[in-house]
């Protein structure tokens, strides 16, 4: 699990606290239950207005999934498909039937199985290519969602703070109340604004991180696949697929040092 999206809730939400306290006030004088109800139910309605039922329901149960992420390890898949490659080579595509049974990664499992079952190259790249091309539009879509619940939230929060602002224009004729009521009328535009900025726009950052991060690795399983289906030089394969994966930083200082 990569704990960059809990690591950061906790740094960006502990900052806001931290900060109220550093001012003299307790965090309690912004959970307003009316404001905070206001602005989470409101920016939900926006997002349900302009999507569909069915995007909301998968943006929402993908964001678990998006929070826990674990990226793909590419140069594992790569040491995977070497081997297939090696052992395709030698004793043909029908020896990797039973290897196929003991690959976690569904993508390459489904694709080594296509090609076992002897699917034309074209058809099977086609078909490979297709279902990333699917999922990087179910994926853009989740995002989508998050992303639009971030430009709804502070206006949706302003909405609060004037409705707030009207009632205290309702009660000018009882002054020792007013500066409480007019405090409570920005807790609205507060939340607003931090809903926005510290979890719906960082959710649509994370989702289109995640989804580019396993569309690559997609990518990389399919020009794997297609090597090996053709019985390329294993060597080779390993070679090519190693120079599509980005260089770590490490290893460059390695090389330079090296020259």
């Amino acid at each position: 699990m990569d704990p960059a999206t809990l690591i950061g809730l906790v740094v960006a939400f502990g900052a806001v606290i931290a900060s109220i306290f550093l001012e003299g006030a307790s965090p309690m004088s912004v959970i307003l239950p009316a404001p905070m109800m206001l602005v989470i139910g409101g920016t939900l309605g926006a997002g349900l207005i302009g999507s569909t039922l069915k995007d909301a329901i998968f943006a929402f149960t993908s964001l678990p999934k998006a929070i826990l992420f674990k990226p793909p390890t590419p140069a594992a898949t790569v040491e995977t498909i070497v081997s297939l490659a090696d052992r395709a080579r030698r004793e043909g595509l029908l020896a990797l039937e039973d290897a196929a049974k003991d690959i976690d990664d569904e993508f390459l499992k489904s694709g080594l199985q296509g090609a076992i079952d002897g699917t034309d190259p074209e058809d099977l790249r086609t078909i490979l290519e297709d279902r990333i091309a699917t999922k990087r539009t179910r994926d853009k879509g989740a995002a989508k969602y998050f992303a639009d619940m971030g430009g709804y939230a502070p206006t949706v929060g302003i909405i609060g703070t004037v409705v707030s602002l009207v009632h205290v224009l309702e009660n000018l004729n009882k002054p020792d109340e007013l500066g409480h009521m007019i405090a409570a009328a920005f807790v609205a535009t507060l939340w607003g604004l931090l809903t926005s900025n510290l979890m719906w726009l960082p959710f649509s950052a994370r989702m289109k991180r995640m989804s580019e991060l396993e569309c690559s690795h997609m990518e990389l399983t399919v020009e794997g696949l297609m090597s090996v289906q053709a019985g390329a030089n294993p060597r080779l394969v390993g070679e090519r697929l190693r120079s599509l994966l980005p260089a770590e930083p490490a290893k460059k200082d390695k090389e330079k040092a090296a020259a």
